[in-house]
C-alpha cells in the first residue's frame, strides 16, 4: 500500500505515488533513537495543472509550457509594431497619477513629441506617467500602442483590458522578456525616415530595469538599429540627480569609462530641452517656441 504527497514544479502540482521503502536519518549527534524516518518514492510524478479560481477581472493566461510560448508572444509584439509603426517609447512610473506635476509635464511632452516626430507613441500601457504620455499623444491626434503586463501598480492593469485604448492597439504580455523585446523593437531605425526615441520619465524599479537594459543594448551596439536612437532621461526637478551622481562615482571607481554614460543619452531638465534636442537630432523645425507651451514650469507644476 502506498501514499500520496504533493510537490510543486513551476506552475504545476504533482501528486507523487509512494511505495513503502523506509530510510532513517539519525540526528547529527549520532543518537539514532531520535532519528527521522521517511518513505521514499519509487514511482515517477504525474504532473497535473491546477488553475486558480477566476474573477471577472483576472487574465486567462495559458500555463508557461515551453520556450515556444515566449517566442510566440515576442512575434505578437513584432506584429503589433509592424501594424502601428515604430516611434517613441516612454518608460516611467506607474504610481504618479494625474495629481502629480510630473504627470502634467509627461502628458504635455507626449503631445509635443508626437507632433514633432509624427510617429507612434509606445509605452507599457499602464497607469501613471505611461498613461500621461499616451493621453498626450492622443491629444496630438497621433497613434499609440502599448505592451501591458499584469500586476502593475493600480488595479486596472491586473486585467487584459485597458480603460480607453482599443484592444487592437495593445498587447497584454505574460512574459517580461517579450514585453522588453517589443519596447526595444519599437525604437529600431531601419532608415533615415524612421524617427524614434527612448524617453525615460521619472520612475522606480521597473523603469530603472528598462532604462539600463536599453542603455546597455545601445552601449554594446546590440539594439539592432541601423541608425542611432536618441535616448532622453527626463530629470524633472532633479529626480535623477543622485543616480547621475552614482554614475559619476562609477567613473571614479573605473567601472565605466569617463564620459561613456553621457555619450549614450541626453539628460534633460525640462520639456523644452528635450524637444530642442530632438528637433536638432532629426533636423526638424519646432512648432512652438521652446519654453512657452511645453509644460516646463517645474516649480509650480503648471503646463
Amino acid at each position: 500500500m502506498g501514499l500520496y504527497s504533493f510537490c510543486s514544479w513551476g506552475s504545476q502540482v504533482m501528486p507523487i505515488g509512494h511505495q513503502h521503502r523506509r530510510v532513517e536519518f539519525p540526528q547529527l549527534n549520532g543518537r539514532r533513537e531520535r532519528g527521522v524516518a521517511f518513505e521514499l518514492l519509487n514511482q515517477r510524478p504525474c504532473p497535473i495543472k491546477i488553475r486558480a479560481s477566476r474573477t471577472p477581472e483576472s487574465v486567462d493566461f495559458e500555463e508557461r509550457t515551453s520556450p515556444n510560448e515566449v517566442r510566440k508572444e515576442i512575434q505578437q509584439c513584432y506584429n503589433l509594431i509592424r501594424r502601428l509603426g515604430r516611434g517613441v517609447v516612454y518608460l516611467g512610473s506607474s504610481r504618479m497619477g494625474p495629481d502629480h506635476k510630473h504627470y502634467v509635464q509627461a502628458q504635455e511632452l507626449g503631445k509635443e513629441i508626437a507632433k514633432l516626430l509624427d510617429c507612434t507613441s509606445w509605452s507599457g500601457a499602464g497607469p501613471g506617467l505611461m498613461d500621461a504620455a499616451t493621453k498626450g499623444a492622443l491629444e496630438a491626434g497621433k497613434p499609440v500602442g502599448g505592451f501591458k503586463i499584469g500586476k502593475e501598480a493600480g488595479e486596472w492593469t491586473a486585467s487584459n483590458f485597458h480603460p480607453y485604448l482599443p484592444s487592437e492597439t495593445y498587447l497584454t504580455c505574460r512574459f517580461f522578456s517579450a514585453r522588453k523585446h517589443g519596447l526595444v523593437d519599437a525604437v529600431v531605425r531601419g532608415s533615415s525616415s524612421d524617427k524614434t526615441a527612448v524617453v525615460a520619465l521619472p520612475g522606480g524599479i521597473g523603469t530603472l530595469d528598462e532604462v539600463f537594459e536599453i542603455l546597455a543594448l545601445i552601449q554594446l551596439e546590440r539594439i539592432g538599429s541601423a541608425l542611432p536612437v536618441p535616448f532622453l532621461l527626463m530629470n524633472y526637478d532633479s529626480f535623477y540627480a543622485k543616480l547621475l551622481d552614482f554614475l559619476d562615482d562609477c567613473e571614479h571607481w573605473g567601472t565605466v569609462s569617463k564620459g561613456e554614460v553621457g555619450s549614450l543619452w541626453k539628460v534633460c531638465d525640462s520639456n523644452s530641452e528635450a524637444l530642442t534636442y530632438l528637433s536638432e537630432f532629426y533636423d526638424l523645425p519646432l512648432q512652438s517656441e521652446p519654453g512657452l507651451q511645453f509644460g516646463v514650469t517645474t516649480m509650480s507644476g503648471t503646463s
